[in-house]
């Protein structure tokens, strides 16, 4: 499936929508186009709804770093919301929960932007607990 970017801004911050799959060849080069160009327009901060994200490869991952480094680097930061069991995993085991903040809700992910909001943060350790159980 190829992948599909929707764009839109909340309270200055850039929200993708992305649905498919971020995959080597087109899609991995739509995807980091569409995040440039989100951050040249707004301020640096982007947040990724992955919830209709099917399937992201390595080259997926290394783009997403790449880009949440430069967006680091801009002053800015990239979160990840609404992972998919699937997606929650190979961040988890990639240890890139070490480099992105992940959020079960939008709002948690727009308010952790904001130093005075109340967030509540995804639960990675009751995720790796609720793995080993099954």
């Amino acid at each position: 499936m190829r992948l599909e970017i929707n764009h839109r801004e909340r309270e200055g911050i850039a929200i993708l929508d992305l649905k498919g799959r971020i995959t080597a060849g087109e899609e991995v080069g739509a995807f980091r186009a569409a995040v440039e160009i989100a951050t040249v327009a707004l301020a640096p901060n982007v947040i990724l709804n992955l919830q209709l994200t099917e399937f992201i490869d390595s080259t997926g991952l290394g783009g997403m770093v790449m880009l949440a480094t430069r967006i680091k680097q801009a002053g800015g930061a990239m979160k990840l919301t609404y992972l998919n069991r699937r997606n929650m995993e190979l961040i988890v085991l990639t240890k890139l929960d070490t480099i992105f903040q992940v959020f079960d809700d939008e709002s948690d992910a727009v308010n952790s932007f904001f130093p005075d909001r109340t967030i509540k943060k995804f639960d990675i350790l009751s995720f790796v607990r609720d793995l080993k159980d099954e």
